[in-house]
């Protein structure tokens, strides 16, 4: 039996990305080395985090083949929901919303939404469990934060105290707009733009709707979203709101929680039931930051370290796990052409396929989350009309339709 070929990995953040590359890497890549990074110690319990993520179908069978997916803390969506408030359209028989369904794809559900907790800790037991089995080539390194990653001839350096150096780094460590704006970029190589909103978050209780329904409104100061929830407890259901408002003109930052209430029932459809209760809520900042590019020598970004996006689509999280497992496969090819051919693993060739590979998803969903984001700050008469009215034209046309559901499932292919 030939001897697989040697690589040494480092991947910078054990977030849902770093945490799935890691798992990727382990299982697919029998002879590399692979050391995963994190500035939070090993011992900090993550399962209670109870930050609320969005999962496509494609990133749940991700998950389910890692072995890191955990169903009972999940609520599945069976159906989407888009529309436009008023203005109304011309004609009754169009109505300004796109509804999408689990039972018209033929799939069971068209994604699930649950705590970053119940992600997170799932995937890092299984990176545990298979450090565990090999100790010899699988390093854990949480609790030094990495401070610097620098270019060397044929690799990279990582300063994370010691310095130690690599064949490739990932860059898997990324926030919201704001502290992604903080790190410094290359002149040029970053794309920009602060959208000047809001998002406030929290959760919703609701009496009536139908369970497992996500709904997406457009208003005039920006779009709102409603995600299901498990029902808790108490059997009452549950859902996460992200609310984005303009930030120079902010409508919700002086309204007390029953004047918060109020106005989001003007603003959802009938369909969702009635909001009977809203918890206190969060707000940051909203802009668009991308990398130009996701290759730098021998460093690659993946995630949020690659694309933070506005939640209009809701779609970040996917795109990072799709880049994961982009390039868990290039490089599984590159060593097994290596292996092969009885050569040193094609590092560059990899990272260049993967540059390729990733550039129609990612510049998609980065257009589209753009446009969207932007089309609220403009004032042109008849704008939101004109978005209600491509809504209406879009639930008519079922092959676009089935594109539109299919590109939510999977991304671009």
């Amino acid at each position: 039996m030939t001897t697989p070929p040697s690589l040494h990995l480092a991947i910078v953040g054990a977030g849902p990305a770093g945490l799935a590359l890691a798992l990727l890497a382990a299982r697919n890549l029998p002879g590399a080395q692979v050391s995963l990074f994190d500035a939070r110690p090993t011992d900090r319990d993550v399962s209670a985090d109870p930050r609320t993520l969005a999962l496509s179908l494609g990133s749940v069978h991700l998950l389910q083949r890692l072995g890191a997916w955990e169903g009972g803390r999940a609520q599945p969506i069976t159906e989407v929901h888009v529309s436009q408030q008023p203005p109304t359209l011309p004609s009754r028989k169009l109505l300004p919303q796109v509804r999408l369904t689990a039972a018209e794809q033929g799939v069971p559900m068209l994604g699930a939404v649950l705590p970053y907790g119940a992600l997170v800790a799932p995937l890092q037991r299984r990176w545990e469990a298979e450090v565990a089995l090999a100790p010899q080539r699988l390093h854990t390194r949480f609790g030094m934060p990495v401070a610097a990653i620098k270019d060397v001839p044929g690799g990279v350096e990582i300063d994370a105290g010691v310095a130690d150096t690599f064949d490739l780094a990932i860059v898997a460590e990324g926030g919201v707009f704001a502290e992604r704006m903080a790190l410094p970029a290359e002149r040029g190589q970053r794309l920009s733009h602060d959208y000047r909103q809001t998002a406030w978050v929290g959760t919703v209780t609701l009496q009536g709707g139908r369970p497992g329904m996500a709904v997406e409104r457009f208003t005039r100061h920006g779009p709102a979203a409603l995600l299901p929830l498990p029902t808790g407890g108490d059997g009452q259901a549950r859902a996460a709101l992200v609310w984005c408002v303009p930030a120079d003109d902010d409508p919700v930052k002086d309204l007390d929680d029953t004047q918060r209430l109020a106005v989001l029932n003007t603003i959802f459809p009938p369909d969702v039931g009635r909001l009977v209760a809203v918890s206190p809520l969060k707000h940051f900042a909203l802009g668009l930051a991308a990398e130009r590019t996701l290759v730098r020598g021998r460093q690659i970004r993946i995630g949020n370290a690659a694309q933070t996006l506005h939640p209009v689509a809701g779609q970040g999280l996917n795109l990072g796990l799709r880049d994961a497992y982009a390039l868990a496969q290039a490089l599984r090819h590159a060593c097994e052409a290596a292996r092969l051919a009885h050569s040193h693993v094609d590092i560059d060739g990899a990272l260049r396929k993967v540059e390729w590979q990733r550039g129609l998803d990612r510049w998609t969903m980065i257009a589209a989350t753009d446009f969207l984001a932007r089309s609220f700050t403009w004032t042109w008469p008849g704008m939101a009309a004109a978005r209600g009215l491509g809504l209406a034209v879009l639930d008519k046309l079922g092959p676009a339709k089935k594109a539109l559901a299919r590109q939510m499932m999977f991304g671009s292919r």
